[in-house]
């Protein structure tokens, strides 16, 4: 039987130095995309990056390409993470639940390229990106219901309600960045989620 020979060769495992330029564009991308979010240039990207355009352009054809690549491998380490607080003691799961959350808003700097991508940023994501948010989700899922039965989070909210939260949290820092006093948004909206005998009952 023929060999593919194209196919062959767009699955040749890329050169150590195009290895080393890609990470880097990469870094650059998830720094100016956390920072800036979607609307940074493939060139100030490339700038940062220390490559040329066309450097950035042989790897990610779109910065649509690029953004993509850097919120799955934003998506990746949060599942990552969240699975890791999942081994907490059960003692500890409200601390690890609301710790998870701190990460994923982060205690400085609003992460924007996140929030373009749970707000919707008119990116179609592809197969690996959409297995790495499903991944994520499910682990927080369980994140969710290890503080709910712990009886640190309010048990009227569901996984839906801590994606709006957080979306919330996201940007109120990004409107009002506030370094002297990092993370007080985030703990001021994620109070909502702790049990209260003062809550107002959710309806729906």
């Amino acid at each position: 039987m023929d060999m593919d020979v194209t196919a062959m060769s767009t699955k040749r495992p890329l050169r150590a130095d195009a290895r080393r330029n890609r990470a880097r564009i990469l870094e650059a991308a998830r720094h100016a995309f956390a920072a800036e979010g979607i609307g940074v240039s493939l060139d100030e990207i490339a700038r940062r990056a220390g490559v040329g355009p066309g450097t950035v352009h042989r790897h990610f054809p779109t910065k649509e390409a690029l953004f993509e690549a850097a919120v799955a491998e934003h998506l990746e380490q949060l599942a990552d993470h969240a699975h890791s607080a999942l081994r907490a003691d059960t003692d500890e799961a409200g601390s690890a639940f609301f710790d998870f959350l701190h990460q994923m808003i982060g205690d400085a700097n609003a992460k924007q390229d996140l929030a373009d991508a749970l707000a919707g940023a008119g990116i179609n994501m592809a197969d690996a990106t959409l297995q790495a948010a499903a991944d994520l989700r499910e682990n927080f899922a369980q994140l969710l219901a290890r503080a709910q039965h712990a009886g640190t989070v309010r048990a009227d909210v569901d996984a839906a309600d801590v994606q709006a939260i957080v979306l919330a949290a996201l940007t109120a820092q990004r409107q009002r960045a506030d370094v002297t006093r990092p993370g007080r948004l985030a703990t001021l909206v994620l109070d909502c989620l702790r049990p209260s005998d003062g809550n107002t009952p959710l309806g729906g």
